[in-house]
């Protein structure tokens, strides 16, 4: 294949990524020196292929349309999921660079274009390609590389639950994602807690979602096992964001009745008191949130949904 437009690039020797071919890799001058489609098919050169999941990051930055060009071409679904497989090896080992993951995570946030697109969300779907995501997700290691690879694993699958389909929770709870996103709740850094709570609220808010999570005491007391926990370190590490997830957490797990009699004896006291007021004040949906939870879990009696 014939080498890449010079006038894609920058003078190599200048600062930037680190390309497979040993060098400076080069970085783009103009955005629109090469289409989308141009660049699609520059994925097919495994040489170039570092530099061209970079670049094409950079046209989704830009807003450009992705996902059916990348969805539809030829083989290159495969090349994304074959960067994803190819760093299995690593996960278990100390070799892993910020490089290496910085790599894939261009792969995935390029996943995260179909995910996110409504005429190749559901053909994602069923080709199971979220679940190739799911060894990152399940990684007890917490450097900067393994985060980032979190994190960027987590924005697909939000991606996926953001239209609240319930064909996709249904996928999602049928492969486990649940012990998953827990995890991520516990060892991740904060972003990649909150998107991992973000992802819980939307299954707790379909009702199969609801019901999954709360069908045996196990399940139920796993979720709010966590939940507490993340409560605890808030009060010495506030994030609003966060808190406002867990909330509506906890306030659809309340609308569940064998539920919210177990959350009335085992209410986390930092949600009873006013040790998250100063927090959410701002913040009229959170508030409404919190006051609902309250009356849920201290007269038993259910509110209207959120």
């Amino acid at each position: 294949m014939a080498r890449l437009p010079e006038s894609l690039f920058i003078d190599p020797a200048a600062a930037g990524p680190r390309s497979s071919r040993g060098g400076a890799s080069p970085t783009p001058t103009d955005m629109n020196s090469a289409s989308v489609d141009d660049l699609i098919r520059l994925l097919q050169a495994p040489d170039y292929r570092e530099d061209v999941l970079y670049l094409l990051n950079k046209k989704r930055e830009t807003g450009q349309e992705l996902a059916l060009p990348l969805w539809n071409s030829f083989n290159t679904i495969y090349i994304l999921l074959k960067e994803v497989l190819d760093i299995y090896r690593l996960l278990t080992t100390s070799e892993l660079t910020t490089r290496h993951s910085n790599r894939v995570c261009n792969a995935l946030a390029l996943l995260q274009c179909v995910a996110s697109h409504p005429d190749t969300r559901m053909p994602f779907i069923k080709a199971k390609i979220p679940i190739y995501l799911y060894p990152f997700l399940n990684s007890k290691e917490t450097e900067r590389p393994f985060e980032f690879l979190r994190l960027t694993s987590l924005g697909v699958i939000g991606a996926l639950v953001k239209v609240d389909d319930p064909q996709v929770i249904h996928f999602l709870l049928n492969t486990e994602i649940l012990p998953l996103c827990l995890r991520c709740m516990e060892l991740g850094n904060e972003l990649s807690k909150t998107v991992a709570v973000f992802i819980v609220s939307k299954i707790l808010l379909q009702e199969e979602g609801l019901h999954y999570c709360c069908f045996s005491p196990d399940r139920f007391y796993s979720v709010g096992r966590v939940l507490g926990g993340m409560v605890d370190k808030l009060a010495a590490k506030p994030s609003p964001r966060l808190l406002k997830h867990i909330i509506l957490c906890y306030l659809r797990l309340s609308e569940m009745p064998r539920a919210c009699e177990a959350l009335r004896r085992a209410f986390p006291a930092r949600l009873r008191d006013a040790t998250f007021i100063h927090i959410i004040h701002d913040d009229p949906t959170a508030m409404r949130y919190l006051q609902q939870l309250y009356y849920n879990v201290t007269t038993g009696h259910l509110s209207a949904r959120p």
